[in-house]
């Protein structure tokens, strides 16, 4: 069996909710799907993906950094407050983080916001998805008052050296989706650094396709494709990374 560590099967690119992308990830051999939450608009349809299919769906509760802007204050509030209502409904804390790719307007902001949210995974005692994309240095500098914390980076495309410098602070597990079979990616380069017992298998669907769907939209029914290509890497079977990388997810997300 595989596991999904992040996917967004809720968001309106899959018709009908969803459903139908959860049961071609089940015939595709994918077991069980993490879904992290956006922003609140999406808090709705991803409890309703879940309370259709619960025993094959899990949930993380979070501010995505790329939604921080003027109104940040009142969301955050309000994603705590659902996490508050709902304590046991949710796996993890996610996705969180900073993004300075496309604005680096709310760069404050989006460092308190991911501060605030780690201090809820701390006294949730829940492990914390992270968004980083262009903003690993001050995304370390906010989670050095947080080391004890247990998570994954998702969507890693970095260098070995990134991740050394994220374990100086953080004893992470890396999420790989299909990034790692693009033909430029270097982020194949970086899986002997991680290390099979800390990597994660993810496809952040609808985004980043596997070849040999690369330019489609994504799901999670196309994972076993990123298994494959990270199991060559490292000169192993598929069927022993699905193995170590469902121990690893069911560790840390305790599925």
């Amino acid at each position: 069996m595989l596991i999904d560590t992040h996917t967004h099967l809720y968001l309106p690119e899959f018709e009908g909710g969803g459903a139908a992308a959860v049961h071609r990830a089940l015939e595709a051999g994918v077991g069980h799907m993490m879904m992290p939450n956006v922003d609140l608009t999406t808090v709705g349809p991803m409890r309703a993906l879940h309370a259709e299919l619960p025993d094959v769906t899990s949930m993380a509760m979070g501010l995505h950094p790329t939604e921080v802007n003027e109104s940040w204050r009142d969301v955050l509030a309000e994603t705590i407050a659902e996490i508050d209502r709902n304590p046991s409904d949710y796996k993890a804390i996610g996705e969180i983080g900073i993004d300075l790719y496309w604005d680096a307007t709310f760069r404050e902001q989006q460092m308190q916001v991911l501060d605030e949210q780690l201090s809820v995974a701390e006294r949730m005692n829940l492990p914390v998805i992270i968004h980083c994309r262009d903003g690993q240095e001050p995304m370390l500098e906010v989670m050095q008052g947080h080391r004890g914390l247990s998570g994954v980076m998702h969507s890693f495309g970095g260098t070995p050296k990134d991740v050394d410098d994220i374990r100086r602070v953080v004893d992470f597990y890396f999420g790989i989706n299909g990034i790692v079979t693009f033909k430029n990616s270097k982020v194949g380069e970086s899986l002997p650094a991680i290390g099979a017992d800390r990597l994660l298998l993810e496809t952040d669907s609808p985004y980043l396709a596997p070849v040999p769907h690369r330019g489609k939209r994504n799901e999670s029914a196309y994972l076993p494709h990123v298994c494959g290509h990270i199991a060559a890497r490292l000169e192993r079977s598929a069927d022993e990374m699905a193995e170590i990388t469902t121990a690893n997810a069911k560790t840390l997300f305790h599925i």
